[in-house]
């Protein structure tokens, strides 16, 4: 049998959305290592291109929705929540209070974020060393820490809290 539009358009946007969803999850919750942020942003293309040629293949039935008051409903939502996200004012002050507590703790010195890990200054560099984290002086931030090791904010806090 000779493949068509529809025998592989349907199995790409599948495919495309299993993909999208799964990774989509994790990013929602700051799970972003490994390939999950490149795959979810690079494969997105895969699912807008399944889901063009998928709609090219069943023309006559996508058409037949905007005839119909609640599909109509969902799909005009589906539009003013898109337009929405893409126009609407980036505010201050709003957004996940531990993202900013994290920022806020890679921004201080050591000194200061031991206390908040229930050590000393001197404990947290000594836990930071034990770890393979170098520190030249505990009036460092985490930030500068980090980069001078190579590592992510998040790893030289982790090691702290652990």
């Amino acid at each position: 049998m000779k493949p068509t539009l529809k025998s592989w358009a349907t199995p790409l946007i599948i495919s495309a959305f299993i993909i999208s969803g799964i990774t989509g999850i994790l990013l929602f919750f700051h799970k972003e290592g490994g390939l999950v942020k490149p795959a979810h942003e690079w494969l997105s293309w895969a699912l807008v291109a399944g889901a063009t040629l998928h709609t090219a293949s069943h023309w006559k039935s996508f058409t037949g929705y905007f005839s119909k008051k609640s599909a109509l409903a969902i799909i005009s939502a589906g539009v003013v929540i898109a337009v929405a996200s893409v126009t609407a004012p980036i505010q201050e002050g709003h957004g996940n209070p531990f993202m900013k507590a994290g920022k806020a703790l890679a921004s201080a010195s050591v000194e200061t974020v031991a206390p908040v890990a229930r050590l000393t200054p001197a404990q947290a560099v000594e836990k930071l060393e034990k770890r393979g984290i170098r520190v030249g002086n505990p009036t460092e931030s985490i930030k500068a820490i980090a980069a001078t090791n190579g590592k992510k904010d998040a790893q030289v806090l982790e090691a702290l809290f652990e």
